[in-house]
């Protein structure tokens, strides 16, 4: 009973504690039924994340109503807009800083690839669509109720939001700190948890520095909308930020997300649509994150770069990030295509690039969730002034 009361933030951060301790206690078969069930669960959040985003984004869409189209064009307008604006703010801290510490030309040294322990067993369970179709979908059929009088159909909808909303809140949420403790512990326990980061510290360091830049700078300009505390809207996303850093999407983080939205004071019909969106659309950590992580093994390889090379790529990127998937690693595979005809990286460039990104891959995941909720507190005060009668 006790343990219920305990809040999911501090139930999180207790798992990541336990599981990097206990990964060098544990013996491997005890380790390998934690990595059982992750790997269970990992596919049963596979399962369901589609399922969120068509329940979320089709009832939200359709609550809107007439004014559905409006809030998506402008919700993927300020999404891209961050987007661009933490790519460009990564370029130029970047070509300032990445010279000083890194001496071009040097070689690059063999990231060795670390074995994992393997489940006993696993089970697919393959999800009926993809995050994408999921997403398309929602889109067509929620911008249909809106326009339509049918009753009949939007019950459905509401009562098939309400299944989704008790499988988030009766299996998802509970099991997620004990998710997460396996993912440490077998990361702590292969090697992996230390193995990249020692090679590329300093750059990691930048980039970590620039993601808290980032929020900060997000909600401050939420906080100039809804004219509140910054500091105390960014506090109450942090289990988003905590949840994402221990699952490493974007998607599976939703549930966390869309509940400290709604305790910033996010309209729940409005935090509905936006947190489910910005998760497919709105990957600013992500984006922050390639675009240093490309510059740092430019200038590394010593190959030519400028401005005008970076904004295509920046541009570009932006666009790409919205078709990344919503799991671990989905941001760097979407974007290896632009890396290779943007910026010229071969294979060994690309290999090295999804190493370095993978080992931060929460990071830029976090904060890719936490800024999420700055866009909603946004949408909701673009809203509410619209909507707002004339005297």
């Amino acid at each position: 009973m006790k343990i219920k009361h305990i809040g999911l933030l501090t139930r999180i951060i207790i798992a990541i504690i336990i599981g990097i301790a206990f990964g060098h206690l544990l013996p491997a078969p005890i380790i390998r039924l934690f990595v059982t069930f992750n790997e269970f669960f990992s596919e049963f959040l596979g399962f369901a994340i589609p399922l969120i985003i068509l329940a979320l984004v089709t009832v939200a869409i359709s609550d809107v109503g007439k004014n559905a189209g409006r809030l998506l064009l402008i919700t993927v307008f300020i999404a891209y807009g961050a987007t661009l604006f933490s790519g460009f703010l990564s370029y130029s801290v970047g070509q300032s800083i990445f010279p000083m510490i890194i001496t071009p030309g040097s070689p690059i040294q063999t990231i060795e690839q670390v074995e994992k322990i393997t489940p006993f067993f696993s089970v697919a369970i393959p999800p009926l669509m993809s995050v994408m179709t999921s997403l398309v979908l929602a889109f067509t059929i929620g911008l249909g109720l809106a326009s339509m009088h049918n009753n009949t159909l939007k019950e459905v909808a509401h009562n098939f939001q309400e299944i989704i909303l008790k499988l988030i809140s009766d299996a998802i949420l509970p099991l997620l700190p004990l998710y997460i403790f396996g993912i440490f512990l077998n990361m702590t326990y292969s090697g992996e948890v230390y193995s990249i980061l020692i090679v590329f510290i300093k750059i990691i360091g930048v980039i970590f520095l620039m993601h808290i830049f980032l929020l900060i700078f997000q909600y401050s300009v939420a906080a100039l909308f809804v004219k509140r505390n910054p500091f105390k809207l960014l506090g109450r996303m942090m289990p988003a930020y905590f949840t994402a850093l221990g699952t490493q999407s974007s998607a599976a983080t939703i549930p966390v997300t869309l509940e400290q939205a709604k305790k910033n004071g996010v309209d729940p019909k409005i935090a509905g649509f936006v947190i489910p969106l910005c998760a497919t659309i709105h990957l600013s950590g992500s984006t922050l994150k390639i675009v240093a992580c490309a510059l740092a093994l430019m200038i590394m390889q010593g190959m030519p770069y400028d401005l005008s090379l970076f904004a295509a790529f920046i541009f570009m990127l932006g666009i790409t990030m919205v078709a990344a998937p919503g799991v671990p690693g989905g941001a760097i595979m979407a974007a290896l295509g632009i890396l290779q005809s943007t910026l010229g990286f071969g294979k060994e460039e690309q290999a090295l690039m999804i190493a370095l990104y993978i080992t931060m891959d929460s990071f830029g995941t976090a904060c890719n969730v936490t800024g999420d909720g700055a866009i909603a507190l946004i949408i909701n005060k673009i809203t509410a002034k619209k909507e707002t009668p004339k005297p």
